[in-house]
């Protein structure tokens, strides 16, 4: 399935991420995630719960491509960044803008990223699938809805997924969070 045909839909944040400075939310916000990671807890929830029915489903393994690819400080992504990126022009090289300077990515081969401070992993709302293709997209096409996770507009980052739902739990995963409790 080609990109203009994922289910995007726009973010609305959990109320208590509203004025936090994205690479620096509260340590209280966060919940560790399954093998790695941490996530706001509300994507946390919703991480767990679609994993879970990943599994049910035969999806496995599903998790993080990397601890590095859940939740990211600034210091992390602006680390990342300056890996990928460089001020030097390079022809027909992508490019981003952070703090008012063009950035040149080093090299096409390198997955994009996004100026630190802007990326939705520093919000711990964005968690990267490892090995996002074949059955485990096609999976995660027909699913992530269900758990508040979607895609951005961002074709070439099939493993990029973003929960969306803020307050609003999805059902699928209250059904979850139920069973949960009464285990």
């Amino acid at each position: 399935m080609n990109a203009k045909n994922w289910p995007i839909v726009k973010v609305t944040l959990p109320a208590d991420l509203k004025g936090v400075k994205p690479g620096e939310v509260p340590a209280h916000l966060l919940r560790d995630v399954q093998p790695y990671g941490k996530l706001h807890w509300r994507a946390a929830d919703a991480y767990h719960a679609m994993r879970d029915k990943a599994f049910a489903d035969g999806i496995k393994p599903f998790k993080p491509v990397s601890e590095g690819d859940t939740y990211r400080s600034l210091a992390f992504q602006t680390t990342i960044f300056l890996q990928r990126y460089q001020k030097s022009p390079l022809e027909g090289a992508s490019t981003r803008t952070w703090e008012g300077v063009k950035w040149y990515k080093k090299s096409p081969t390198m997955a994009s990223l996004a100026a630190p401070g802007t990326s939705q992993h520093n919000l711990g709302i964005a968690v990267d699938i490892w090995s996002a293709s074949g059955p485990r997209f096609e999976w995660m096409l027909k699913n992530a809805l269900d758990f508040g996770f979607s895609w951005e507009v961002v074709p070439e980052e099939p493993w990029h997924l973003r929960y969306t739902a803020g307050d609003n739990v999805p059902p699928a995963v209250q059904a979850w969070l139920d069973r949960k409790k009464v285990v």
